[in-house]
């Protein structure tokens, strides 16, 4: 069969055969273009909307050393009193001590008491109890305040870091420098007209020393708050002497240095 012989239905069963099934309109239509889908911009979100840094837990990631220190910073200066300071660092996640202990362990005591007494860090039993110095520690701090005539009542007790360092470690010079704003701003609200530090790295980060706590014990330094100073003795940690029991005699200097002082400060 020739086309031009072809009448239309015969046209019309050839191209059906052939697969072609589509009847063509008048004018061309370019169906390539019609085949993909016209791309719709996504809208950028505005600076202002954009979303914290999230770790893959979907927690806050945490913050950079510098940037928890400022933060610290912050937070401590904005406390008005103790209460205050203790639900901020409660809620501060710039530490990562606080995602290993189990509770804040923030002070014991009487608030404005006139000795303040700072040691390094809790242990197990202040991670479980929530108290600084009460394991067997803190019972022998109750009894060298005993021998000069003082009990807890008499004293306001807090550490330069408020959360236990996994398997009782020391802390980290990081960890220690994070937690400081805090404990500085902690012994200005507190107002202790003596501060007693106890142990090296309470002494070393509260007095600006270096040397080692067997040299600086027993001597006197002036440590300075907003508008004023105090004086501030170093002495031996109790859980140092529990190690070192024959040391106890330099522990006992100090504790006499101390009650001479109040005394004198009226």
């Amino acid at each position: 069969m020739l086309i031009e012989e072809a009448s239309p239905r015969q046209m019309l069963e050839f191209l059906v055969a052939a697969g072609i099934e589509t009847p063509l309109d008048e004018h061309p239509v370019d169906r390539f273009a019609l085949s993909v889908p016209t791309p719709v911009a996504e809208p950028q979100r505005p600076a202002a909307e954009a979303q914290p840094a999230r770790m893959a837990g979907g927690g806050p990631a945490p913050l950079a050393p510098d940037a928890a220190i400022m933060e610290a910073r912050r937070l401590a200066s904005s406390a008005p009193d103790l209460d205050t300071l203790r639900s901020l660092l409660d809620a501060f996640d710039g530490c990562a001590l606080k995602s290993t202990a189990s509770r804040l362990v923030f002070a014991d005591g009487t608030p404005g008491a006139p000795i303040m007494i700072v040691g390094e860090a809790p242990g197990r039993d202040e991670d479980e109890i929530g108290r600084p110095f009460v394991g067997r520690a803190g019972q022998l701090l109750d009894k060298m305040l005993a021998a000069i005539g003082l009990t807890r009542e008499h004293v306001y007790i807090a550490n330069t870091v408020p959360w236990r360092p996994p398997g009782n470690r020391t802390p980290t010079p990081q960890e220690i420098a994070i937690c400081l704003p805090f404990i500085a701003r902690q012994i200005e609200l507190s107002a202790p007209k003596i501060l007693l530090t106890m142990g090296a790295p309470a002494t070393q980060t509260l007095l600006g020393q270096k040397e080692g706590i067997l040299r600086l014990r027993g001597r006197w330094f002036e440590y300075a708050m907003t508008g004023r100073t105090i004086p501030a003795l170093a002495t031996l940690h109790p859980a140092y002497l529990l190690r070192q029991p024959s040391q106890k005699a330099l522990a006992w200097r100090d504790l006499r240095a101390l009650s001479t002082r109040l005394r004198n400060s009226g």
